[in-house]
Formats: structure tokens, C-alpha cells, sequence
């Protein structure tokens, strides 16, 4: 590649990294304009798509500090990058792919949103506002044995990914349970990837879909909760992953707003409360997490 090219290059990633000019609201617009937009998608008990979950109630919260009104703005995994960013990608692996511009629609990202390597490169975190990581679960009457962890996640997961083999898994795209990010294809497993909501997953290995289902710890718990009985953890995929608010790369004051806001709710405990409320149990499956 010749020097003049090697530039363009450069000069057209740039372009396309950057958002459209003046439609990605830091701090000082969303104050004048009064309000904060929260891109939110129904799963789990962050956001339940009734009006309420962790998430919305946190969200509630921040625009009510911020002094602006708060408004939800439904989205979808496949477009809530697009719609924070105004850029639209397409997740390879821990890479991304621009692909063009979009409509921005909200000002951030709240709804379990874990924190991916190709995530981070089109946008920007918050501090950790929740646990994860990757379980294998099946069906309760499953032949797959669960695990017996050690004292090292990296042989729980080779121990895990080794009760794949020859076995139908259930995982999804572009979401925190794509199977390129854990080489599910290595395992010798068949790949199922599943077009229904992520909160379906679960329901879909209870109802005989595939055998076994990769999920995320969040909704697992909310599984366990919902069908006692029905399904069983098998082992874990990954190591403890943490979820976050997703901003605009240029967004740094309401990030920086939402960090303090948030070290605010967790020293008057009303941060516990809601994670009391919507995750009870999740303080024994991650208490080094919460004891931070």
C-alpha cells in the first residue's frame, strides 16, 4: 500500500468513527435539552418491559439527579450500538466492522450491558454496575453432569466446554453470548443460533429446543427463580465478566456524572436496594463483587 492510500485509509476509519457532528449529547446538551434518553432492551430484571427493572429504576434516578426529564427508548441488539453511536458495526469476534452511519435515538446504553472487547472499541463504560459471566445450562433431567469447580476458572471452563461435545447449544449473535467470543465451535458442539429474545432462551432448553444453552449469569438466576426445577448449571464459559452503561466515545462528562452519581447510590444503600430487589441472590453467587 502506497503512502497516499495508507493515509486515506487512516483518514476514511476516523471518519467513520466519529459520530454524526453535534447528535451525540454530552452532559451540557442533555441539560438543556432537558432530557435523558435511556436505551434500554426488555431483558431480565434490568429492564422487564413493564415499565420497571434495575436498570429503569437506576436510570430514573440519574436523570431526577441531573435535573432533566427521563425518557425509555426501546431498542434492539442488533441496533442499540447504532442508535447510542450513530455508527452501524457488526461484531467479529473481539473486533468490530463499521458499516455506516444511523440515526442516533439515545444518549445511553442500560440494560445488563456487558463489557465486550469489540464494545469497547465503539464505546465508552461506565464503572461495573453489575456482575456476569457465561454459565452452560441444560434441561434439570439432562444426562450432562455439572461440573465440580476447582480452585482455577480456566479448567472449570476446559472441564465445561468438554460436556459440549456432539451436543445441539443454543447461543446467539452480536450479543454477550455469541459463541465466536468462546470458540463454542472448538467443542465440537452444533451451534443453534437463536432468533428470539434473550429472555426466551432458557423457556426454548425447557421446551426441548436444543439440550444444553449458553446464558448469561443475570438470567440464569432469573431462570432458576422462575422455573425451579427445570433447569440446572452445568458449569461456567467464562470468567466473571461485569456489566456496564454504554456512552458515546465523546461523552466523557455524563459518564463521568453517572460515576459519581453511582458511588453516591452505593454509599446511602440505595444501590443494595434495588440490587436486593430485582437480583436477591445475586450477592452469594458474586460476593466479592458487591463487597467492592
Amino acid at each position: 500500500m502506497t503512502r497516499l492510500k495508507r493515509v486515506f485509509a487512516l483518514a476514511l476509519l476516523v471518519a467513520l468513527l466519529l459520530p454524526p457532528a453535534g447528535s451525540c449529547a454530552d452532559l451540557a446538551e442533555i441539560r438543556t435539552n432537558g432530557v435523558l434518553r435511556h436505551l434500554g432492551i426488555p431483558y431480565a430484571n434490568f429492564v422487564t418491559g413493564a415499565g420497571d427493572g434495575m436498570d429503569v429504576e437506576l436510570m430514573q434516578r440519574f436523570a431526577a439527579h441531573l435535573g432533566v426529564r427521563y425518557e425509555y427508548v426501546r431498542t434492539d441488539w442488533g441496533t442499540v450500538v447504532a442508535d447510542l453511536t450513530g455508527q452501524q458495526v457488526k461484531p467479529k469476534g473481539n473486533d468490530v466492522e463499521l458499516q455506516g452511519k444511523s440515526p442516533i435515538k439515545g444518549d445511553l446504553i442500560a440494560n445488563g450491558f456487558t463489557k465486550l472487547p469489540w464494545r469497547e472499541k465503539i464505546v465508552e463504560f461506565s464503572t461495573p454496575t453489575f456482575p456476569s459471566q457465561i454459565w452452560l445450562i441444560a434441561r434439570a433431567d439432562s444426562s450432562i453432569r455439572p461440573i465440580k469447580p476447582g480452585n482455577r476458572i480456566s479448567r472449570d471452563i476446559a472441564a465445561t466446554k468438554r460436556r459440549m461435545k456432539g451436543k445441539k447449544v443454543l447461543a446467539q449473535r452480536n450479543t454477550c453470548l455469541d459463541p465466536d467470543i468462546y470458540n463454542l465451535q472448538a467443542t465440537g458442539a452444533e451451534v443453534i443460533y437463536f432468533n428470539g429474545n434473550l429472555n426466551e432462551i432458557a423457556p426454548a432448553v425447557i421446551n426441548g429446543e436444543a439440550e444444553i444453552a449458553i446464558l448469561d449469569a443475570p438470567d440464569a438466576l432469573i431462570a432458576l427463580d422462575k422455573w425451579p426445577g427445570k433447569i440446572k448449571i452445568i458449569g461456567p464459559v467464562s470468567p466473571q465478566q461485569e456489566m456496564a452503561v454504554a456512552f458515546p466515545k465523546n461523552a466523557h462528562r455524563l459518564r463521568d456524572a453517572f460515576n459519581r452519581f453511582l458511588q453516591q447510590c452505593k454509599r446511602d444503600g440505595s444501590y443494595s436496594k434495588l440490587v436486593g430487589k430485582y437480583y436477591p441472590t445475586a450477592t452469594t453467587y458474586f460476593p466479592e463483587f458487591f463487597l467492592k
